[in-house]
């Protein structure tokens, strides 16, 4: 009956333990260096941008084109990124910084496409 407690008692320690430790790892959320001054995780802002696409594309305010073209430019940064990492000494800081400003742009692109008032099935310009 110890044993199993003590067990109990190690995995609650070790499940509370995890998820502090995953936060002190991650960068704070955020859009590049522009928010709180820290840097954002690639991989959750590819994550974010491809949803906006995506949502783009159920609301209808990215037209299937729109899409495809910022789509194609978002797999660039991502080829981009990919070449970065491959390199030595890997992913440095002037390299997170030109892709945070590539992002930047992307995302800018992705409102200024989504709001322009160019719907499927709508007045087009």
């Amino acid at each position: 009956m110890k044993k199993f407690t003590l067990m109990i008692a190690g995995l609650g320690i070790a499940a509370t333990a995890i998820p502090a430790t995953a936060m002190a790892a991650a960068p704070a959320p955020g859009y590049g260096y522009a928010q709180g001054g820290a840097w954002q995780n690639i991989n959750a802002r590819q994550a974010r941008i491809e949803n906006r696409i995506n949502q783009g594309i159920r609301s209808g305010a990215l037209t299937r084109p729109e899409a495809a073209r910022l789509r194609n430019e978002f797999r660039q940064i991502s080829r981009l990124e990919n070449r970065y990492r491959a390199s030595r000494p890997g992913l440095t800081m002037a390299e997170r910084r030109d892709l945070d400003r590539r992002f930047d742009a992307l995302e800018r692109r992705i409102r200024i496409e989504r709001n322009d008032r160019n719907h499927r099935g709508g007045h087009r310009r």
